[in-house]
């Protein structure tokens, strides 16, 4: 069975844009082969400076946040971010399996 879990990470871009798209998609793309959660990267439709990456279906909430917290270090994501990485974690209403 498919997890239950959608990751919404939000922050503000800061530097060079194109570095920034490079080293987050190497992040996300070492996510996906390490968790098999596939994720995609968006921009705010009136901001392209506030992105967001988007992990669905994710099955185990800890292994998963550890798995990208040490992606994030290990591809120095953060230094194209402008204060913090901002993580949220949503399931659906009523599910049980939190």
């Amino acid at each position: 069975m498919k997890g239950c879990l959608n990751y919404y990470v939000w922050y503000r871009q800061s530097g060079d844009a194109g570095c920034a798209r490079a080293a987050i998609t190497a992040m996300m793309l070492d996510v996906a082969l390490s968790t098999g959660v596939a994720g995609r990267l968006f921009e705010r439709a009136d901001d392209a400076c506030t992105w967001m990456e988007v992990y669905e279906d994710v099955d185990d909430r800890r292994a998963f946040e550890r798995r990208l917290a040490r992606a994030v270090k290990e591809h120095a994501a953060d230094q194209y971010v402008q204060g913090e990485r901002h993580l949220e974690c949503f399931c659906p209403a009523g599910d049980s399996r939190r």
